[in-house]
């Protein structure tokens, strides 16, 4: 496997539901037991987060560093409230400077939103204020030599991207080199047609992909169509990262859980689950380079 050119990720709710100290060092531990080449880190929970501890133990494991965030309603950068949308940019640039400190490139995730269900369309004005919001947020991250990744989600979870068409129009009214795609399969099962033609749609614009299973539980227990993606990925010659990311009740904080509608425990031991999904999608490559 010495030539496989993706680096697999974890995402840390995996494994634990938030950031401090104890949680950091059990997450970074376990991300490195089972294989993985860097760790996701949402930043729900970042006035937790000993930046400099946590950039250390990363280091010494040898691991790779990705950050993501949503935003909440009071501090939501689509909204049409010149205050929320402060509050907002505010959020947005003090998580860019944590992922920096973190010695992270990738700073990914709802940048545009809040997580949750809106009771309208967004807005011309909105969008306005997204797209401003990320310029600027995108020239600091330029500065920094760091890339934006947009996620597309769900309609249940925003009204401002939701396909793979939707997120190439945002980037190109963002305007900058640094704003990348990202694909996430359990959204594009919801949203999207197949699992082929948005990561043809996009090509070398995508930049970052979550895999997770339908119901986010162990991948192929579920009924998404893997193999076509993965021969998607192969046909556009995505070299990015591939993260896993799966939530269970036990596991994530009661707030995020909320905001995600993790209801069930679809599983109780993390490690085992990341042991798993990650040999799953060693497969998936392995299949496609040997095709």
């Amino acid at each position: 496997m010495t030539d496989r050119t993706n680096l697999l990720g974890v995402h840390a709710l995996v494994f634990a539901g938030g950031t401090s100290p104890d949680e950091m060092t059990q997450i970074i531990r376990q991300t490195k037991e089972a294989g993985y080449d860097l760790l996701e880190l949402s930043l729900h929970d970042s006035p937790a987060l000993d930046v400099a501890a946590a950039r250390a133990e990363l280091e010494a494991a040898g691991l790779g560093i990705v950050c993501s965030r949503g935003l909440a309603f009071s501090a939501d950068v689509s909204s049409d409230d010149p205050e929320v949308v402060a509050r907002g940019a505010d959020l947005l640039h003090e998580s860019l400077e944590i992922t920096h400190g973190l010695g992270g490139t990738h700073f990914t995730g709802a940048l545009y939103s809040a997580l949750g269900k809106y009771g309208a369309p967004l807005s011309a004005a909105g969008r306005a204020n997204v797209v401003s919001t990320l310029r600027d947020l995108a020239k600091e991250a330029d500065g920094r030599g760091m890339t934006l990744g947009l996620e597309i989600c769900n309609r249940y979870e925003t009204n401002v991207i939701n396909t793979a068409a939707d997120a190439l129009r945002l980037a190109d009214d963002i305007g900058a080199d640094n704003v990348v795609v990202h694909l996430d399969t359990y959204h594009m099962n919801i949203e999207e047609d197949d699992f082929v033609r948005p990561v043809l749609l996009l090509g070398d614009r995508l930049g970052y992909v979550h895999v997770g299973e339908n119901h986010r539980g162990y991948l192929g227990s579920g009924h998404l169509d893997l193999t076509s993606f993965f021969h998607a990925l192969a046909a556009v010659d995505y070299r990015g990262p591939i993260t896993f990311e799966s939530f269970s009740s036990a596991v994530v904080s009661p707030t995020l859980s909320n905001d995600l509608a993790v209801w069930r425990n679809l599983w109780t031991d993390g490690p085992a689950l990341a042991a798993h999904a990650r040999q799953h999608m060693l497969g998936l490559l392995e299949a496609n380079r040997a095709a």
